[in-house]
């Protein structure tokens, strides 16, 4: 949606439709979860008491993070954001298109907590310089790369793969740069490096990657890491292997709130649900688990209309092709076709069990 190829209505479904039969559907947020009790309270009060627990929350945009940041200001202004929302998306592409009428100065971010597809920021840059070309204002426009890391991408082959298409394309990338700060009327932004120095940049257009947490109710409970790399986000402790808590037997965690090293796309999502379930099962049944999750990920990562990178990936940062016909590092119209064709279809299966 964020480069115009995709409709609100492409990925949108009701959640009604996705509540399996027999299934009481609480429509509220949890706002606290008591493991000791066997108990989650929701916004509204209400304590629910649970013999055996899933958490899936999902994970916090922290845009308080970056001073001056406006969600409701996404597609003005030349700001961008994908993630909030789909709408938010759409705006992204109404202020990219704007953009690339003329061209200018883009500055693409990435900040230093785990993310949520964590391709995004990557696909956007290189579908920015796409639209740029399709609208003949590329050499007119400059796209900087900002990351507050010391690289763009957890896979090492992947970073450099990716690294050597942006030098072919004239897309700088600046290490261990994070943006604290923008000003959206002025068109400004601030990032620091990690002496504290800061440094203001002006744009034309900027893609906002915001850093990502745990939400508080799980992050203020004891259900999160209280050591380690990752209690600061205050993600979930589960053992990566098993997706089971480590200090709380009955509970089980999935999808992006899961404190791993690897593991935050839908792909991992269909991976790691089987197992899950039949963790869940075993455990129930007082049997021992029998099934490991080695952390499989997947991101098509878009190169331009028309042509991607599958790649698929493991805790240990193996390369784990599930297509032999597809080179992860070679361009593919056959990958493009899959995250254009079949990425909604596949979606709604795993959204479904089906997968």
């Amino acid at each position: 949606m964020a480069t115009g190829i995709w409709p609100v209505s492409k990925v949108s479904d009701r959640n009604a439709d996705l509540v399996p039969a027999g299934v009481e559907w609480v429509r509220e947020m949890v706002a606290e979860f008591d493991p000791e009790a066997n108990a989650v309270v929701t916004d509204s009060g209400k304590r629910i008491e649970y013999d055996y627990l899933v958490v899936a929350t999902g994970l916090h945009l922290d845009f308080a993070q970056v001073e001056g940041m406006d969600v409701a200001a996404i597609g003005t202004h030349g700001l961008g954001c994908v993630y909030p929302s789909p709408t938010a998306a759409e705006a992204t592409w109404q202020a990219m298109n704007a953009f690339r009428q003329k061209g200018g100065r883009a500055l693409m971010t990435l900040p230093a907590t785990p993310l949520k597809c964590a391709g995004a920021p990557l696909k956007m840059t290189f579908m920015i310089a796409d639209r740029l070309q399709q609208a003949g204002t590329r050499e007119a426009s400059k796209i900087d790369f900002h990351s507050a890391l010391g690289n763009i991408f957890s896979v090492p082959r992947i970073n450099e793969e990716v690294l050597r298409r942006w030098a072919e394309l004239d897309i700088p990338v600046t290490f261990n740069s994070k943006l604290v700060a923008v000003d959206i009327g002025a068109r400004r932004a601030t990032v620091t490096s990690p002496e504290g120095e800061r440094s203001e940049i002006d744009y034309d257009f900027i893609h906002v990657v915001p850093p990502m947490r745990a939400p508080d109710s799980v992050k203020n409970s004891p259900l999160s890491w209280q050591e380690g790399g990752f209690a600061a986000g205050g993600w979930l402790e589960v053992d990566p292997k098993t997706l089971r808590h480590r200090r709380f037997p009955n509970v089980f965690g999935i999808g992006d709130i899961n404190g791993t090293a690897k593991g935050k796309t839908a792909a991992t999502v269909k991976k790691s649900a089987p197992i899950v379930a039949q963790h869940l099962i075993e455990v129930i049944a007082g049997r021992e688990l029998s099934l490991v999750f080695d952390g499989y990920t997947s991101c098509p990562l878009l190169l331009r209309e028309g042509s991607a990178l599958l790649v698929e990936f493991d805790y240990e940062n193996n390369l784990t092709p599930s297509l032999p016909m597809i080179d992860p590092l070679q361009d593919s119209y056959f990958a493009w076709v899959m995250k254009y064709r079949l990425l909604k279809p596949a979606y709604m299966a795993v959204a479904k069990g089906r997968v």
